[in-house]
């Protein structure tokens, strides 16, 4: 493959994980937000999960329907949650791609300049 074939895969890479990693610092700052930390956090992941929990040993709630609608709620907070893990896991390896893209464009880069010198 010639140097600018590579240049332009890594390059795309890098545009990837810039955006994978802008989406995960965008969650970062959302999880140090006094609201968002109330709402979601504190009151959606914990404080409603408890109560769908409880809701379903609830001897009033035991009609298969009901049942049907609160598995389907706990599983919603299960559902956003997993989908903050792995934005967060996305984040840490768009960190490492990046830093593995930067430095395969010094190393293109170089191999550049090594052509043109000889």
């Amino acid at each position: 493959m010639s140097i600018d074939t590579d240049r332009a895969k890594v390059e795309l890479n890098i545009k990837n994980a810039r955006k994978t990693l802008d989406l995960a610092k965008s969650l970062e700052r959302l999880k140090s937000n006094r609201d968002f930390k109330a709402v979601i956090l504190e009151g959606y992941f914990k404080e409603e999960a408890v109560r769908l929990v409880h809701l379903r040993s609830d001897p009033s709630q035991q009609h298969p329907e009901v049942q049907a609608r609160l598995l389907l709620a706990i599983d919603s907070v299960a559902n956003l949650f997993s989908h903050f893990l792995a934005v967060e896991n996305a984040g840490e390896q768009a960190r490492k791609e990046l830093a593995d893209g930067e430095e395969a464009l010094e190393f293109l880069a170089q191999d550049e300049q090594d052509e043109v010198a000889e």
